[in-house]
């Protein structure tokens, strides 16, 4: 091992694009490549420095084949260390690119201080013959985005997207509150959310990440942060585009976008739908409005997310969307709510569950199948008063408004109930 890594003290003085002599070497026009602007800002040891040679023998030389990722900076691979039994991800500036420089140079010198369960783990990098690489955990589940729409994937169950939304919820509070010095990410999205073998969620791509100036890092008001605007399309704060500068709830915003992902499995942009359409959050606060969002959720969710849920979710979402800054949560608080919400699901299921085992059961338009035996007819009205009592007051008893209608024939019990929006 100690004959393919190097700790990375050696690299915080300079970028050598040389034959790693100890000498600076420029290439004409890329003077600004050399040096990076806050060596001291990198702590000693952290991560490895791999050579060129291992990381294109993991990566078959770059195989166009292992290729899992695009970007503004460059092409992910797939790779494997072999000596190691070890499965990578290798991400790879594209040549000439001043944009990418930056963003490694950045995302470099965060990950290194970075560690906590939902922040994708970096192992180390490569500076070698004017490459500029980043070695990172593999996921093996890929993006967030990839399992809800476009890919062909199993539809996420309904607790499992709740996981996940809490999982990135804790790792954007830890960055804004919880790291040395706070962190706004500043590119917040489904894509840039990976999973794990266990669907365990990572923040990604800190390429576009701000660090709060330390004078700014206790202030209870948030101040504003100067920054050139650059987000992705749907996702972005529109305050931070309109030129008010970038704070922690510009993350909340994009965050609350991905909420609404999650929610209708739908993309935050899509050219191909009509104009009032494109824009997922705007459609989404519309219809909140419009009392109709659970017409365009997804409808592997319908009938099987609770009411107390569903209303919390979409509560948590429209707040952290709201147009002024000031008026949204933060992320500790969206990260209450969330538990919050999955909690209430938890707590339904449940309680379905012990309606009746052998009965399958659906929330919000619900419908209710439960095998009844052949009873008398005095014990079988009486079982029938029981389930219908346990179903309105019990299962049902959150819902402020519903119509109720019941199937009966000898065998079972049908009951469906509608809420009135």
């Amino acid at each position: 091992m100690k004959d393919h890594l190097r700790f990375l003290s050696s690299f915080y003085k300079v970028f050598q694009k040389g034959t790693g002599d100890g000498k600076l070497e420029y290439s004409e026009g890329n003077e600004k490549r050399s040096r990076i602007r806050n060596p001291a800002a990198l702590p000693e040891e952290i991560s490895y420095k791999f050579s060129l040679a291992l990381v294109k023998a993991a990566t078959n030389n770059f195989d166009q084949d292992l290729i899992i990722g695009s970007g503004g900076f460059g092409h992910v691979y797939k790779g494997f260390l072999n000596d190691w039994n070890l499965v990578i991800a290798v991400k790879r500036l594209y040549p000439d690119s001043a944009q990418g420089f930056n963003e490694f140079q950045a995302e470099l010198l965060l990950l290194c201080q970075l560690h906590h369960q939902h922040v994708v783990p970096l192992i180390g990098f490569c500076n070698e013959k004017a490459e500029m690489i980043l070695v990172y955990e593999y996921m093996e589940n890929g993006a967030l985005r990839d399992l809800l729409y476009d890919s062909g994937c199993d539809p996420l169950p309904r607790k499992q997207r709740l996981e996940i939304c809490i999982g990135a919820a804790r790792g954007l509070r830890y960055l804004h509150t919880g790291a040395k010095q706070a962190i706004i990410h500043r590119d917040v999205k489904s894509s840039n959310i990976l999973l794990d073998d266990k669907l365990v969620c990572k923040l990604s791509d800190f390429g576009l990440a701000k660090l709060r100036p330390q004078s700014n890092c206790k202030q209870k008001t948030l101040t504003r942060i100067d920054s050139m605007v650059k987000s992705t399309c749907g996702y972005a704060d529109p305050e931070y585009v309109a030129g008010f500068g970038l704070t922690e709830k510009s993350d909340v915003y994009s965050f609350g976008v991905v909420l609404f992902e999650v929610l209708c499995s739908r993309k935050a942009f899509d050219m191909s739908l009509k104009a009032n359409q494109a824009y997922l959050v705007h459609w989404a606060r519309r219809s909140i409005g419009e009392g109709t969002i659970y017409n365009i959720i997804d409808p592997n969710l319908k009938g099987r997310i609770a009411t107390g849920c569903f209303k919390t979710f979409v509560d948590i979402a429209c707040s952290c969307t709201c147009p002024e800054g000031n008026s949204r949560l933060e992320m500790g608080e969206v990260e209450v709510m969330l538990e919050r919400a999955l909690e209430l699901q938890q707590k339904a299921d449940s309680d379905m569950v012990r309606l009746a085992s052998c009965g399958v059961y659906m929330f919000e338009e619900v419908s209710c199948c439960a095998l009844v035996p052949e009873y008398s007819s005095g014990e079988w009205s009486r079982q029938l008063v029981l389930l219908l009592f346990f179903c309105v007051f019990g299962s049902l008893r959150c819902w402020c408004s519903s119509l109720i209608f019941i199937t009966i024939d000898r065998v079972s019990i049908r009951l469906t109930a509608t809420k009135i929006i």
